[in-house]
């Protein structure tokens, strides 16, 4: 069972993520795309490993989401936090933006055919200024679609505003609106 949050900086998708993590009877493991590049990134880095419950297994991996996946137990809940700077990674790696949406597929269906829940955390990047920078233009698109694809996958897909959920509909649901014409 796959289920995406999409959201801004500081939303709240980590903290729902945990949330569901919690209720969850079996093993959980953390999978955390950051790397510790500074003081402040590793104060944060730091600040969320003490959140974390202790019984929790975390593991760092800025590059190789499927192989963590590939190599979990059918029991444990997953959380993927975050697809933001995973895609950041593979595009400082020097990976085109094909093999990353190739990729991204890859493990969104692996994530999807799991028995057991993977929540996968991203930032919607899209929806404020345009980038004044072409690479920053590119990277805005990119995630797009890595997160449209991921969404597309998902049983479940949100929008984190504040800490509220949104719940996102299908393709096709707008179908199933009805407009009253008189």
């Amino acid at each position: 069972m796959l289920v995406v949050l999409v959201g801004g900086a500081r939303a709240g998708k980590s903290t729902i993520a945990a949330g569901l993590a919690r209720r969850w009877d079996g093993p959980v493991v953390f999978v955390a795309t950051a790397e510790s590049r500074d003081d402040e990134m590793r104060s944060r880095i730091e600040r969320h490993r003490v959140e974390r419950p202790a019984e929790w297994l975390t593991v760092e991996e800025p590059l190789r989401l499927r192989d963590e996946l590939v190599g979990l137990d059918d029991d444990v809940f997953a959380i993927v936090d975050c697809l933001t700077l995973w895609v950041a990674n593979l595009l400082e790696r020097g990976d085109s933006e094909q093999e990353i949406v190739e990729e991204a597929e890859a493990v969104a269906r692996l994530a999807g055919g799991r028995a057991a829940p993977v929540v996968v955390v991203t930032n919607e990047v899209g929806l404020g200024i345009v980038p004044a920078t072409q690479i920053g233009r590119a990277y805005r698109d990119l995630l797009g679609r890595v997160n449209a694809t991921f969404v597309e996958r998902a049983d479940r897909a949100a929008l984190v505003v504040a800490g509220r959920l949104l719940q996102l509909d299908r393709p096709g649901a707008v179908e199933e609106w009805v407009w009253k014409t008189s």
